[in-house]
């Protein structure tokens, strides 16, 4: 899905129940256009490295875990 534009990233995970994982704000803008399917988690750490996401997702694992449980919650933002 790398030369995918946004919705047509947007509308494959819609399709096949996935969470969308991100840097990029325009995911976090059309999930407050359209809703909460498909799910967006925002990460919000600018530049970063590969272990810092890592470490981000980790850490913060149990509310991850509770955002996609929850249906009417549609992003959720890891800084």
């Amino acid at each position: 899905m790398t030369r995918s534009d946004d919705e047509g990233i947007w509308e494959y995970a819609k399709s096949n129940g996935y969470v969308l994982v991100t840097k990029d704000e325009d995911f976090h803008i059309r999930s407050n256009l359209f809703g909460p399917v498909p799910k967006v988690l925002w990460i919000r750490s600018g530049n970063c490295s590969t272990e810092l996401v890592d470490s981000l997702l980790r850490k913060n694992y149990p509310d991850i875990e509770n955002f996609v449980t929850q249906s009417e919650s549609g992003f959720l933002v890891l800084q």
